[in-house]
């Protein structure tokens, strides 16, 4: 019997690593496995921001409503075990070694290996099978036509949170391309949402649906009204719908919007779900890392803003909810982020906001050493230190942040958000132990 630790060991061994677009091993593998997710109906969410959110709120919705539902996310924040989720709850950790275990077996007499995304797609749906989901709220990695979590045909929604431009290096250099790629998602007949982006991108959203015979909407965002927002809660009016959520950040009155979108259109097929059960799945969805209160006394926030749109949402929150608690509007930052990204882009938006900045390496092959971040704040006027160990820029930052008051905001990347949770918990502990 696979252990956890060998299982966690197979899907990240070197065999299995780097990203390679197209659908023909993901659904050989399947084929191999007797197609699992043949026998799941799936909610499928893709976009370029907002994809956790929306699919948290959704999954928590349903939860609510009586089903029994999985929710497939990436990447996982902290453990590995929060991609893949069942009613709320990570995978335990014999059901993952035994789903691994199940799946190595047909994936190894591929002549074709499957990437690491693929194998854990195909964990995943072997994993719901076994536990006979009623709905499965599944999260595209990346893009969506060519993703592996399209090897499924049984969907009942298809979701596109937004369009915006992000790893332009796979999908596309404009809005269009990206939008493309996240319309092969849509299936024939089965009714799809778009969010936020710009015309050009609705456009070809619109028209695929149109192609496919599928059911077009489009989230309003202007009937959003009414909002009162801080640090503990966020209520705003949707139409003739009053709403209350835990999730920070203004952005997530659009998602949450875009939420109630998908609620009506299930409800319109068929699904039953009762309005006390969207009052408590929205009541009890949490999403770690978007803006997410760290630490109070002096207040920590983590946010995995990290493409300009994330950025944008970002800049919108600073402004709301932290520059009034400054004379001057300025925060403390801690920064580390993907070389490639629109690092540049980002760093311009956020550097006016910033008293002093701390930049720091995430844990990842793809990111920008600290001192490239340090000197990109500094063109822009900003005062910027880099700190190559994480955990001294986290305390650094933490210090200052005490001694003068300003709130820290970290983001940049989803990659640091461990480490950053663990040095800001460590300095806790110590000053309560003082």
């Amino acid at each position: 019997m696979m252990t956890y630790e060998e299982a966690l060991q197979y899907i990240h061994s070197v065999t299995w690593q780097g990203s390679r677009p197209g659908l023909e091993r993901i659904t050989e593998l399947c084929r191999l496995l007797g197609d699992p997710q043949d026998s799941l109906k799936f909610i499928h969410i893709a976009g370029t921001n907002g994809k956790g959110s929306v699919s948290r709120m959704i999954s928590s919705i349903l939860e609510k409503s009586g089903y029994r539902v999985g929710l497939f996310t990436s990447p996982f924040v902290e453990r590995f075990n929060e991609r893949i989720m069942l009613d709320g709850h990570d995978i335990a950790d014999e059901d993952l070694a035994s789903a691994t275990e199940y799946v190595k077996q047909f994936a190894e007499t591929m002549t074709d290996l499957p990437t690491e995304f693929e194998l854990i797609t195909a964990i995943a749906l072997v994993y719901y099978k076994r536990m006979n989901c009623d709905y499965v709220v599944l999260e595209c990695g990346l893009g969506g036509r060519l993703d592996s979590t399209n090897v499924v045909n049984t969907t009942v929604l298809s979701v596109i949170t937004g369009i915006a431009l992000d790893h332009t290096e796979l999908l596309g250099d404009t809005t269009e391309k990206i939008a493309a790629e996240k319309a092969g998602i849509i299936k024939a007949g089965v009714p799809v949402i778009f969010g936020e982006g710009d015309d050009s991108a609705e456009a070809v959203i619109r028209e695929r649906a149109k192609m496919l015979g599928s059911d077009y909407r489009r989230t309003n965002f202007a009937a959003i009204d009414n909002i009162s927002s801080d640090l503990e809660s966020t209520s705003f009016t949707f139409g003739d719908r009053a709403v209350r959520i835990n999730l920070h950040g203004l952005y997530q009155t659009r998602n949450t919007a875009t939420v109630l979108t998908a609620v009506d259109v299930l409800r319109e097929r068929g699904v039953n779900i009762p309005n006390s059960a969207i009052n408590g799945g929205l009541d009890a969805a949490r999403w770690s890392a978007r803006f997410e209160i760290l630490l109070r006394k002096p207040l920590v926030i983590y946010d995995g803003a990290h493409n300009i749109q994330g950025i944008t949402g970002a800049v919108e929150n600073i402004k709301h909810y932290l520059s009034p608690m400054t004379e001057d509007g300025r925060v403390v930052l801690l920064m580390g982020v993907m070389a490639d990204k629109d690092h540049l882009g980002m760093i311009e938006m956020l550097a006016p906001l910033c008293d002093r900045v701390y930049t720091v390496t995430p844990p990842n092959s793809r990111s920008l050493d600290s001192t490239g971040v340090e000197r990109e704040f500094e063109s822009f006027g900003a005062d910027a230190t880099a700190y190559p160990v994480l955990e001294d820029g986290v305390r650094a930052a933490v210090e200052y942040a005490e001694k003068t008051g300003r709130p820290l905001v970290c983001l940049g990347s989803l990659y640091m958000y461990a480490d950053v949770k663990y040095a800001v918990r460590k300095i806790d502990l110590i000053k309560q132990e003082a």
